[in-house]
């Protein structure tokens, strides 16, 4: 397994450095046991602690994910270790180091790891085997001490650690998911607030330019009417201006009744006729996603439709704003009701649009909930 970038692999991180303060002590002290027992002088104990060093590097370096590295020093002094063993001091002990790092490295190898596996072991066995040729000793005793258990320890070992690597294979499967979940929330925040920051801005754009567009009417014939439009252009510039400074505090919260009513004045100044229905009293937990369903629905009204007539329904968990003059042809493409779609979706509920012969219908239904007092401030 390859090594990634040290901070984007927190789990695995921890994983490493927990091996490496439960097993290397243990590795060390098993390879000491093993100098101990087979070494008969200075020059053998040498030769036997290279190979522990060995090991001992190619795990610390399989801790930090690039054994690949150090896998072919680390093998070829293994390697040499365990037939001066068997041949010059007749130790049957020193398979530890081969047997160790074969475990290691084989699972990461990129391909070919079965026969690598066979070969590390046929090795084993052949060189144990070896010792046949320089002793006197029994067969059954040399076979059963440097052959069948270095072997069979070391396919073991082998086998043993392709879970092994599974299981941290799985652990850098949910570090990648969660890096990207991570990635895809950064996302949709930042379309979120792009949809939010059209909500404010395109709405008020759009009255601004309506306004803008009356008062150049009204500049010669009715002057102080003409005065009015640019007080409330000037005060609902500063309004936007507040209302995306909170936005980019994460302060900013709709209230249905002052969007009802700033919808009821849009409307009457375009000279369309406007009514509310209440049903029922808004639910307070469906009071601010309602209220950008009725912004973005005026704000369509108003720069694609023809309308002259406008009807507002409320219920505890929903809206429906029916409007006439709606273009021919087909629906038309709404990118502000599309982001507000996957709100409501996300929210468990649904936004349907329609358009028939002039009419065109937006509802919101959101999920029904507990009974509770209404919110004063949505009557």
């Amino acid at each position: 397994m390859s090594s990634p970038a040290p901070d984007a692999e927190p789990a695995r991180q921890q994983l490493r450095k927990l091996n490496l303060t439960m097993f290397l002590p243990l590795l060390v002290v098993a390879g000491a046991v093993v100098v101990a027992t087979d070494a008969r002088t200075w020059w053998d104990a040498l030769v036997l602690s290279a190979g522990v060093v060995a090991a001992m590097v190619a795990f610390v370096r399989w801790a930090a994910g690039d054994v690949l590295r150090v896998a072919l020093p680390c093998l070829l002094v293994c390697g040499a270790v365990w037939p001066f063993s068997v041949l010059v001091i007749g130790g049957g002990a020193a398979y530890y180091g081969l047997s160790f790092v074969s475990c290691l490295v084989v699972p990461q190898l990129p391909r070919h790891r079965g026969a690598a596996a066979v070969a590390l072991t046929a090795y084993v066995a052949a060189v144990g085997a070896a010792r046949l040729l320089v002793t006197d000793e029994s067969v059954t005793g040399v076979l059963f001490r440097f052959v069948l258990i270095p072997a069979g320890i070391t396919a073991a070992l082998i086998a043993l650690r392709f879970p092994n690597k599974r299981f941290y294979d799985v652990v850098a499967e949910l570090e990648e998911a969660r890096e990207r979940e991570a990635e895809l929330a950064v996302i949709r925040e930042r379309v979120r607030f792009a949809s939010d920051l059209h909500d404010i801005q395109g709405h008020t754009l759009h009255v601004v330019k309506l306004k803008t567009a009356l008062a150049q009417k009204l500049v010669d014939s009715d002057t102080e009417r003409a005065k009015q439009e640019l007080r409330e252009i000037h005060a609902l510039v500063s309004d936007t201006i507040t209302q995306t400074k909170e936005l980019a505090y994460a302060q900013r919260r709709l209230n249905l009744s002052a969007e009802l009513e700033n919808a009821r004045n849009l409307f009457e100044a375009a000279g369309i006729d406007v009514r509310v229905t209440r049903e029922a009293d808004v639910a307070p937990g469906a009071s601010e996603l309602l209220g950008q369903v009725l912004r973005e629905t005026t704000t369509n009204i108003l720069r694609h439709a023809q309308a002259t007539r406008v009807r507002i329904t409320l219920t505890e968990s929903s809206i429906t704003v029916v409007n006439d003059g709606a273009p021919p042809g087909p629906l038309p493409e709404l990118r502000g009701l599309a982001a507000l779609e996957q709100r409501v979706t996300a929210d468990g509920g649904e936004l349907t649009v329609e358009q028939d012969d002039g009419r065109f219908v937006t509802a919101a239904q959101l999920p029904r909930q507990r009974p509770a007092a209404g919110n004063p401030a949505d009557r």
